[in-house]
């Protein structure tokens, strides 16, 4: 059977699923201040095989279904065998050496063997100049989806719990996936489950953080990328004032002080 009759398959297949649940699930936006270039969205529920990261009640997902050409490739040293796919990044953060961040990941794919899509996750410095990859992954046929074979390793600094990263193996159901939900090309396809990433700094700075997915050779048979709880010390990122606010906010407790000296 050809990729091509395989993927009008599995879509037909899901199409009759949904039509005999008369549900779907729905996706919310990216949270604030983070951009995409694809498909992107945010889960508040379990959906299918992707359920909530340990702690958390809500996760951010990229997919290469119906995604533009060209998103969502390495940065820096693509293969040459990307197609289509999606992009997503954090707003800007500021740390100092030492700093700690940690976020859990999930790599889900309907693809296997010789196509070999993959996902990544990296630093930039701002927004706009790539600092350094966190680590990639890699649909695979055996061992570690992660990092990817023939791609950058883990990050120095990095950690991942657990360290073994081997694929769930089947046709992984994840609405994101589309019409790929549930359905599988070959040994390699399924899901990581939520592993965790910690990474020091040891470069004090103004980061950003990057997440990419692609499909590989063809647009058959999708790929996801799912992140939840990136934090900084253990703070979402969302919830760090910026070097702005922060002098905003010394300026104001200063003053505080001030006026309760003339008060005494």
């Amino acid at each position: 059977m050809s990729k091509k009759l395989g993927a009008s398959l599995g879509f037909a297949s899901a199409a009759v699923a949904l039509a005999l649940t008369g549900t779907s699930a729905v996706a919310a936006p990216l949270p604030s201040g983070w951009s995409c270039v694809g498909n992107c969205g945010t889960n508040t529920a379990a959906d299918g095989d992707v359920t909530l990261a340990p702690g958390f009640g809500s996760y951010q997902w990229i997919s290469t279904t119906s995604s533009p050409t060209g998103a969502g490739k390495l940065p820096v040293g693509a293969t040459g065998q990307e197609t289509n796919g999606s992009y997503a990044q954090t707003p800007t953060f500021t740390v100092n050496s030492g700093d700690k961040l940690n976020f859990y990941f999930n790599y889900i794919t309907s693809d296997g063997a010789q196509y070999t899509e993959y996902a990544w996750a990296g630093l930039f410095q701002g927004t706009s100049v790539f600092d350094s990859f966190l680590f990639t992954a890699r649909t695979t046929t055996s061992g570690n989806t992660v990092p990817g074979f023939g791609l950058p390793g883990l990050g120095s600094g990095v950690t991942l719990d657990p360290a073994s990263t081997a694929i769930i193996p089947g046709g992984p159901d994840f609405s994101p996936l589309g019409g790929s939900s549930g359905d599988c090309w070959s040994t390699g396809c399924g899901y990581t489950d939520w592993i965790k990433m910690e990474y020091i700094f040891t470069t004090a700075g103004t980061y950003s953080l990057g997440f990419g997915v692609t499909n590989a050779l063809d647009t058959a048979y999708d790929t996801a990328f799912a992140i939840a709880g990136v934090a900084i010390n253990d703070v979402p990122i969302n919830e760090t004032p910026e070097p702005a606010t922060l002098a905003l906010l010394g300026l104001g407790l200063a003053g505080l002080g001030t006026l309760r000296r003339r008060r005494e």
